[in-house]
C-alpha cells in the first residue's frame, strides 16, 4: 500500500501504490497504512536517523479524492466528523513530523490527494501535459475536507484562495505553479526526485509558517479594511448567483472567513464541522448522485451494446466548415486525430479552419494549451472541397444546415466513397434519423451524433439510434463519443429525442403563464428561481419561436387528442404571424435585442392580458419542475432514453436543469415520491392532463423504490 524506502542520505520515499487498482485513491484502506508508516518515521527520527521525507507514487496518478461511496451513505453527523477529523489528524502529523517533507507529484492530485500534497512542506510536479492539480469538489456540491480550505488561506490569503476553491477547476502543473499551488516544476520523474532532495538538505530544520510563534496571513485577515470589504462584496455577488441554491459555496467562504479568524488548528476544526454539515444536505446528495454516481456509470460503458470489439478511429471527416462543424473537427483534433473538413468551396472551408484557429489560441490565452501543443493539434486539421477526400476516414460526420432535404442529399453524395467500415454520422438536433436514413444504402451504418453548442466545451453528446442502426454502429458511436472526451448518452429516434422534447415542456408551460395573465417578468424570475438556466420566455427565444411553432404544430398533428398545449399555440402563431417575432435569430422575440442587453419586450402587455395579481411562487415553481419531470418519466418509459443516469445528466448538461436537484429524475426522489403523486394530481385537476402521471411513478412509489 505504502513502500517504504530509505537511502543513504537518511531521506526516506513514501511510495503510495493501492494494491487491486489502476489509481490510487484516499480510503479507508489508504488512511489506515499511513498510521504505522508514521509510527515509524517518528521512531527513526528519535534516534535522529531522519533527514527528511519524500511522498510519489508507484501509479498513473499521485492521489486522488476520498471515499464517496462511504460518505454518501453515512447519515451520522458524528460518524461524518469522526472520519474527517481522522484524515486531518493523519495530514497534521506529517505536516509536524519535524523534519522537511516534499510532495513529489508525479501524477494528478486531486481532493484528498492534494490535501496529502498542501500538507507536504513543499510540492513539486512534473511537466506532463495528462497531470492535473486541485480541488474538484464544488462540482458534486462539497468542499474540501481534509484541511485544504484552511492550509490554502494560510498558505496564499483569502483574495487569491477563493476562485481556486470555488471554480472547481484542475490545473496543469505550469498553471499550479502560477496560481502558486504548488512550488516548483520538474522536467521528469528523475529531476523531480532530485529537486525533492535537494529543497530537503536546504531546509533541514523547516517548520510550517503556522506552526512557528508569529504568523501573519497574507493579503491580511479579516480585521483588514480590504478584507472586510471584500468579504462583504464577496458575499452579496455569491447570493446574487446562486440565489441560497448552492449551499457549497457558502460553506467555502464560511470557513474561510473563520480559518482567516482563529488558530490553525481550530480552523481545522471548523472546516470539519461545515463538511460535515454540508454532505448531509438535500443539496450535496443530489450533486454526488449526478454528477458522481449516475456520471461514473456512463463512463463505465453501462449503456454500449455489449460483444464488440473497442473502436479506435484515427481519421474523422468533418462536412460543414460552420461554427458547429469546425468546433467538432477542433474536438478530435485535440484527442490525437486527424481531421479533415469539407465544405462547398476551399475558401469556406479555410474559414471554418481559421476558426478552429481561434478556438486553439483562446485556450492557449487561457493557459491550457502552449503555442506549441495548439501548433501540433492545428497541423492535423484539413480541408477539401471534394467528398472523395474522405475515402479514408473511420468516422464521417455531416453538420449542415437543419434541413433535412439538404441533409439526405449530402448523404447520398458521400456514401459514394465511404467503405462498409466507415461510420456515418449526422449532427442533427430534431430531424428523425430514420427518415434521414433513407437517402442512405447502408441504414445499419448510419447514427445521430449531436453535440451541443458550443462543441468545444459542452461535454454532453446524444447518440441518436434509428430504426435499422445496428447494436455493432451504436457501440462504434459511444466509442468515438468517449475518445474526444465527452460523455454520451443513448437514446431512440422518437419524435422530440429527449433534450427537445423534455425542455420543451418547460418552455411551454412559461407560454401557459404568460396566457394566463401573469406577468412575463414574473415569470421568467421564477423560471431563475427555480433554478433554471434561462426563464422559459429566454429560451424561446434561443429556440426560434417560428421553429418552435412548427414543431408544435406537428406534435399536434400526432398525438391529436393528448396534446397538451393548444393555447400555448395560439401564443406563438401570435407572436409569429401576427407580431413577426420570431426570436433571438430575427433580433425580435419576447426579448428585444436592440442594445446589448436583451431586455423583456415592452409590447407583450399591449397584447397579453397581464394581471396585476401575481400567483404563488411555489406553485409556479412546482408546475416549472413537475411538467418537466413527469415528461421525462415518460421518455423512461417508452424507452426513448435507456437509463435514469443517462435522463439526469442529460438534462442537467442538455438543457441546464437545476444541478442542485440532481437532474429532473433525482428531482422526484428528492420532492419524495408519494408526495409528488399527491402533488400531481392536484397540478392535473387544476391545469390538465400535462400533469398526468406515468404508471412508472405509482410502480416505483408501490414498490418502495427510487428513480
Amino acid at each position: 500500500m505504502i513502500k517504504y524506502r530509505k537511502d543513504t542520505d537518511d531521506i526516506v520515499t513514501l511510495t503510495l501504490d493501492m494494491k487491486g487498482s489502476v489509481f490510487n485513491v484516499l480510503n479507508h484502506k489508504i488512511s489506515a497504512a499511513f498510521e504505522p508508516v508514521i509510527e515509524q518515521l517518528q521512531s527513526e527520527i528519535r534516534i535522529n536517523q531522519l533527514s527528511g521525507v519524500i511522498f510519489t507514487s508507484d501509479k498513473k496518478n499521485f492521489l486522488a479524492g476520498g471515499n464517496l461511496e462511504y460518505i454518501y451513505q453515512v447519515d451520522s453527523a458524528a460518524d461524518v466528523f469522526e472520519f474527517t477529523e481522522n484524515i486531518k489528524g493523519i495530514f497534521r502529523k506529517i505536516e509536524q513530523l519535524g523534519v522537511p517533507v516534499v510532495a513529489a507529484i508525479n501524477g494528478s492530485a486531486l481532493g484528498s490527494g492534494f490535501e496529502l500534497a498542501l500538507a507536504c512542506h513543499h510540492r513539486i510536479a512534473v511537466k506532463n501535459p495528462r497531470t492535473r492539480i486541485g480541488f474538484p469538489e464544488i462540482r458534486l456540491g462539497l468542499m474540501p475536507s481534509g484541511g485544504g480550505v484552511t492550509r490554502l488561506v494560510w498558505l496564499n490569503g483569502l483574495k487569491k484562495t477563493y476562485p481556486i476553491l470555488t471554480a472547481g477547476r484542475l490545473y496543469r502543473p505550469i498553471e499550479a505553479l502560477k496560481y502558486e499551488i504548488i512550488d516548483e516544476v520538474a522536467v521528469d520523474e528523475k529531476e523531480l526526485i532530485q529537486k525533492a532532495k535537494n529543497w530537503i538538505f536546504d531546509n533541514l530544520d523547516y517548520k510550517r509558517p503556522w506552526d512557528q510563534a508569529k504568523y501573519d496571513i497574507p493579503g491580511g485577515n479579516i480585521e483588514t479594511p480590504h478584507i472586510t470589504k471584500w468579504i462583504a462584496e464577496t458575499n452579496a455577488r455569491l447570493m446574487k448567483k446562486t440565489k441560497g441554491n448552492f449551499p457549497a459555496f457558502q460553506a467555502i467562504l464560511g470557513t474561510m472567513v473563520e480559518a482567516a479568524s482563529v488558530d490553525f488548528d481550530t480552523a481545522n476544526r471548523i472546516e470539519s464541522r461545515f463538511f460535515t454539515e454540508l454532505i448531509r444536505s438535500k443539496t450535496a446528495r443530489n450533486m454526488v448522485k449526478a454528477f458522481w454516481f449516475d456520471l461514473n456509470k456512463i463512463k463505465s460503458n453501462h449503456s454500449r451494446p455489449k460483444g464488440f470489439g473497442k473502436f479506435r478511429p484515427k481519421r474523422i471527416g468533418i462536412i460543414g466548415a460552420g461554427r458547429m462543424g469546425s468546433a467538432i473537427a477542433t474536438v478530435c483534433a485535440t484527442s490525437g486525430l486527424n481531421v479533415i473538413i469539407k465544405d462547398v468551396s476551399m475558401v469556406i472551408a479555410e474559414r471554418g479552419r481559421k476558426y478552429c484557429d481561434l478556438l486553439l489560441e483562446k485556450r492557449v490565452g487561457e493557459g491550457s494549451l502552449t503555442t506549441e501543443e495548439k501548433n501540433i493539434i492545428f497541423n492535423k486539421i484539413q480541408i477539401t472541397d471534394k467528398f472523395k477526400d474522405f475515402q479514408d476516414c473511420d468516422v464521417v460526420i455531416e453538420a449542415v444546415f437543419e434541413n433535412i432535404n439538404l441533409k439526405q442529399r449530402v448523404i447520398r453524395e458521400t456514401e459514394v466513397y465511404l467503405d462498409e467500415f466507415t461510420l456515418f454520422a449526422t449532427n442533427t438536433s430534431n430531424i428523425s434519423i430514420s427518415r434521414l436514413a433513407k437517402a442512405s444504402d447502408n441504414a445499419e451504418d448510419f447514427i445521430g451524433i449531436h453535440f451541443y453548442a458550443p462543441a468545444e466545451t459542452q461535454l454532453l453528446v446524444n447518440i441518436i439510434v434509428g430504426e435499422k442502426t445496428s447494436d455493432e454502429t451504436v457501440a462504434r458511436a459511444y466509442d468515438f463519443v468517449r475518445n474526444i472526451g465527452k460523455i454520451p448518452i443513448i437514446i431512440r429516434d422518437r419524435r422530440g429525442f429527449y433534450t427537445p422534447r423534455v425542455s420543451s415542456m418547460y418552455a411551454m408551460e412559461g407560454l401557459a403563464l404568460l396566457n394566463e395573465g401573469v406577468p412575463p417578468v414574473v415569470i421568467e424570475r421564477l423560471g431563475m428561481k427555480a433554478g433554471m438556466g434561462k426563464g422559459p420566455l429566454a429560451m424561446l427565444d434561443e429556440m426560434s419561436l417560428a421553429t418552435t411553432l412548427i414543431f408544435e404544430r406537428r406534435k399536434q398533428e400526432h398525438f391529436t387528442n393528448i396534446y397538451y398545449h393548444q393555447k400555448e399555440i395560439e401564443v406563438l402563431a401570435k407572436m409569429v404571424n401576427e407580431l413577426k417575432r420570431e426570436g433571438a435569430i430575427s433580433k425580435a422575440g419576447f426579448y428585444d435585442y436592440s442594445d446589448d442587453t436583451p431586455l423583456l419586450w415592452d409590447g407583450l402587455k399591449a397584447y397579453f392580458d397581464i394581471n396585476e395579481t401575481y400567483p404563488d411562487e411555489k406553485e409556479v415553481i412546482d408546475r416549472f419542475m413537475f411538467v418537466q419531470a413527469i415528461e421525462a418519466v415518460r421518455t423512461l418509459e417508452q424507452g426513448t432514453i435507456r437509463s435514469v443516469a443517462e435522463a439526469n445528466i442529460g438534462s442537467i448538461w442538455g438543457w441546464n436543469f437545476p444541478p442542485f436537484k440532481g437532474g429532473v429524475l433525482q428531482y422526484i426522489n428528492d420532492y419524495g415520491l408519494n408526495n409528488f403523486i399527491e402533488k400531481a394530481a392536484i397540478l392535473e385537476k387544476q391545469y390538465g392532463i400535462r400533469f398526468s402521471l406515468p404508471n412508472l411513478i405509482r410502480d416505483k412509489a408501490e414498490k418502495g423504490e427510487l428513480f
